[in-house]
């Protein structure tokens, strides 16, 4: 079957529900430098080198996509700044015939020194994780951070021009779901957008994340309550997972990601491929398909191509939170959100 969608639409990737699949997200590392509370237990243990793509081999499942019709690519983690060579890795990865735009999410600890030379490699954009402004309790949610580094990090990206600056909060219920109204209120100052992601129970720390999960609709109304109500946005098309609103007189932007209570299954156009190698067809699924295997054992770039578009097609819809069915397989760290 999926050779025929293959053959029906050359260089480009559907699945078997006709959605077109352009943008991969590629986790550089499992490792990181914090330790987020709602991410990964405090006592993480990372896979060895030898068992994750090496630069080759990660240049050649990128080459492999792009000839699959993927234009995007988002660079993640763990935590991507800390993979040894990551500027080559960018100026390699926009260098590959096909690659439109190529992003990354990352928590900002080093962009202060990093920023400047990846924008000259080739990013384009970056998402900074901050899920506090309160420096104690940004410490608290990631065990080890320091907000100041962060902040740093965040001034130098947008000297550098990685824009637009999108901020990413984690909302979880006990830690920083009362931050809320101070982050949104960055979007008078600046033109940020800042968007609050929903809680996704995950792997050995889903009990936790399960009761600190806060609905967007409860976010939504926190803000409302401090500036009054929120103006949707036009021109949002679903594939986007930040439901976009505005405040009055306000420079930047509210997003909304509601992965758990208003999925946009419909709308997802993107594949995973994990620092180990594997392609990971959802977030919030464990259906994965291994390609660093036969890539070791030899498998030549039209045989690699034909094993991604197989694994495409078979993109599942939706997860299966609501009856209680949990990622369990990895950590959020493992495969890059």
């Amino acid at each position: 079957m999926s050779f025929i969608t293959l053959v029906d639409r050359p260089g480009a990737m559907y699945d078997s529900y006709g959605r077109h699949l352009h943008y991969l997200r590629v986790s550089l590392t499992d490792a990181c430098n914090l330790r987020c509370v709602y991410c990964m237990p405090e006592d993480m243990v990372f896979r060895k080198q030898a068992s994750l793509l090496q630069y080759e081999e990660l240049l050649l499942l990128v080459r492999v996509a792009a000839s699959l019709g993927v234009d995007k690519i988002r660079l993640t983690g763990g935590e991507p700044t800390v993979r040894r060579g990551v500027v080559d890795l960018v100026r390699g990865i926009k260098s590959v015939p096909g690659i439109r735009r190529l992003t990354m999410t990352t928590n900002g600890v080093r962009l202060a020194e990093l920023a400047a030379p990846l924008a000259e490699a080739g990013l384009d954009q970056v998402n900074i994780s901050i899920d506090s402004l309160d420096p104690a309790r940004f410490r608290q949610i990631t065990r080890r951070g320091d907000l100041e580094d962060v902040w740093q990090g965040l001034i130098a990206a947008e000297a550098a021009g990685l824009e637009p600056i999108k901020i990413n909060c984690v909302v979880t219920r006990g830690f920083n779901d009362g931050d809320v109204v101070d982050l949104a209120r960055l979007t008078f100052e600046h033109p940020w957008d800042v968007r609050f992601i929903e809680l996704m129970p995950f792997g050995k720390v889903s009990d936790f994340q399960h009761s600190q999960v806060v609905p967007s609709t409860e976010t939504r109304a926190r803000i409302e309550v401090a500036f009054g109500p929120l103006i949707a946005m036009p021109g949002w098309d679903g594939h986007d997972p930040a439901r976009p609103y505005g405040l009055p007189g306000a420079q930047g932007r509210l997003g909304f990601i509601s992965s758990v209570s208003e999925p946009f299954c419909e709308g997802c156009t993107r594949l995973r491929l994990t620092a180990d190698g594997k392609l990971r067809l959802c977030l919030l699924r464990d259906d994965e398909a291994d390609l660093l295997t036969p890539l070791r054992a030899g498998a030549d770039f039209a045989t690699l191509r034909q094993l991604m578009a197989d694994a495409a097609y078979h993109k599942p819809w939706g997860h299966r939170l609501e009856t209680e069915e949990i990622p369990l397989s990895r950590e959020m760290s493992q495969i890059g959100g």
